[in-house]
């Protein structure tokens, strides 16, 4: 078999690269285009190549989206799962006690001397779960805000 017959074998019939078939005959790759010009099989040829190339990249490409939207979705489930966790705790219903509440609000209150008790002032409107009345504070100067502090 001569050269010519072997590249035209090597290109149409196991449809390799010019530069593998250069590098298997021992040739040049441009001899090697020379001689695959000439044939009529070209033009068909190089189409058909041109259509698997095509197929290829769209492939590759949808490939790509493919892992671009799943990594979306789980980077989008992760933040989901943490927002849902954040919501959950700050919705929880946290419970306070009278004594800490005064603290948080103890300009609100004033310290009555016969019962020891802390008294919502008259003139404060409160919500129905405020303490209007904190019985047993034996020292109010130690309930200082923890505002002013």
């Amino acid at each position: 078999m001569t050269k010519k017959e072997e590249i035209s074998r090597l290109f149409y019939d196991e449809h390799q690269k010019p530069t593998d078939i250069a590098n298997k005959v021992n040739v040049q790759k441009s001899y090697v285009t020379k001689i695959i010009q000439k044939n009529d099989k070209y033009a068909d040829e190089k189409e058909m190549r041109k259509q698997q190339t095509k197929e290829k990249n769209k492939d590759c490409k949808r490939n790509y989206i493919n892992k671009k939207r799943q990594a979306d979705k789980e980077e989008y489930a992760k933040m989901q799962a943490q927002q849902n966790k954040d919501a959950k705790f700050l919705s929880a219903p946290k419970k306070m006690n009278d004594i800490t509440f005064a603290k948080w609000n103890r300009s609100a209150y004033t310290y009555d001397n016969n019962s020891s008790d802390l008294l919502l002032k008259n003139d404060i409107n409160a919500g129905y779960n405020a303490p209007k009345r904190i019985s047993n504070v034996v020292n109010p100067n130690s309930i200082k805000s923890s505002v002013w502090k």
